[in-house]
């Protein structure tokens, strides 16, 4: 650990409070430990193919049998993870601190089944499917949990085409609601990323507008990133266990009652 480390720690604490508004951006390391490869590194490859070869419209198009096996496979990948200490703390600082927002860039869910209130999903949830012919009888989107797909791919209930996962896919743009609620949290007290390379946009993008309005800006995550130099507490390290740490100071300042 850096020589600084604890003393960023004490300081991110002190920061958490329930009159500041708070706004989180998670990503894939986040949910790391809960066994779910990253989207990228040497966890990233499936089959003989790079996650951004499938997750695209023109793959989808293409081959839609191919992109459902890997969604299915990543389905029930996700089903038998659990949340970890990371999802934990931020569950219980989402009821702790009323103006705190969390914004995800991870589809898996873990956040909502930790407990996490109103997560604001930036790239959309595996559990969601839409329409791929975005017909007008169906739904914007529906939940599907079922796991091992009977016979991928699935199809839309209201016309019988076929179904697509409800996730932004790469070449994709955020829905305008989920970005400009997005946007609007980073009006804040405290920005936090973590668990996030900070390298895939808008989101990325995030924490320099938090700093635009005056945030405090901090970075959890275990390598450097480009945000690094930018935030002004940076602390390295797995977020199950920085998380906890930061906790655990932040609990032990508190007043006794």
């Amino acid at each position: 650990m850096p020589e600084n480390h604890d003393s960023n720690v004490t300081r991110l604490a002190e920061q958490l409070r329930s009159d500041r508004r708070i706004t989180v951006l998670t990503g894939a390391g986040v949910s790391a430990a809960s066994g779910i490869p990253t989207f990228r590194g040497p966890d990233g490859l499936w089959r003989t193919h790079r996650p951004e070869e499938l997750a695209t419209a023109e793959a989808f198009e293409r081959d839609p049998a191919l992109v459902w096996d890997w969604y299915d496979w990543r389905r029930q990948l996700v089903a038998a993870c659990l949340p970890n200490e990371a999802h934990a703390v931020l569950a219980d600082w989402s009821h702790r601190f009323p103006r705190l927002r969390l914004i995800t860039q991870n589809v898996d869910g873990l956040h909502e089944r930790a407990g996490t209130r109103d997560v604001l999903r930036f790239h959309g949830s595996i559990w969601e499917l839409r329409c791929w012919n975005r017909c007008a009888a169906a739904p914007k989107r529906w939940i599907d949990r079922t796991i091992p797909l009977p016979a991928p791919p699935p199809r839309c209930p209201a016309c019988d085409g076929l179904a697509r996962p409800g996730v932004v896919w790469f070449g994709e743009v955020i829905e305008s609601d989920v970005l400009d609620r997005s946007l609007a949290a980073t009006d804040c007290d405290l920005f936090l990323t973590i668990g996030t390379s900070s390298t895939v946009h808008p989101a990325a993008a995030l924490v320099q507008r938090s700093r635009a309005h005056g945030a405090l800006t901090a970075e959890i995550n275990l390598d450097a990133t480009p945000a690094s130099s930018l935030v002004d507490i940076a602390l390295r390290g797995p977020a199950e266990q920085v998380l906890p740490a930061v906790e655990e100071a932040r609990a032990a300042g508190e007043p006794s009652a």
